[in-house]
């Protein structure tokens, strides 16, 4: 290797994949997407007239939990961490059927539905790509080091 090439190691920026960045940023907005309807469920129930305040409460503190984990997958993502990957993943699988679920709605709804689908698959796509694999330092059964 020449002086001026730098090893493809996690946590150097210089050669982030865009493959990389658009999976750790469209995994961010679903988990903004969940921060922010959490919130708006939680509010919702202590100021407004929900049906069933102490459920609207606990979907809302769910929703802001549940955000945790493609937010914190999104930074490992950006951070070129290896585990991020798999939690990003998971984000990406539990999105199809909320995707589906929203399609089969005669609302508002269907748009919501045929965004996060798109944004699913994407991720999921670009997440499982070899540039993004390496660029996390994942090696594949029989390539580890020995």
């Amino acid at each position: 290797m020449s002086s001026d090439q730098k090893p493809d190691v996690p946590g150097d920026d210089t050669d982030r994949p865009h493959r990389l960045v658009v999976a750790a940023v469209l995994t961010g907005l679903e988990g903004l997407v969940l921060l922010v309807g959490g919130v708006w469920m939680a509010v919702y129930a202590l100021v407004g007239d929900p049906d069933n305040e102490r459920q609207a409460l606990t979907g809302g503190i769910t929703l802001v939990v549940l955000a945790l984990l493609p937010l914190l997958a999104a930074r490992g993502l950006l951070a070129r961490r290896g585990w991020s990957r798999g939690p990003a993943i998971i984000t990406q699988i539990m999105a199809l059927p909320v995707a589906y679920n929203l399609l089969q709605a005669d609302s508002a709804s269907i748009p919501a539905g045929i965004a996060l689908g798109v944004a699913a698959v994407t991720a999921l796509v670009l997440l499982i790509n070899p540039a993004t694999t390496r660029a996390l330092g994942i090696r594949g059964p029989g390539n580890a080091e020995k």
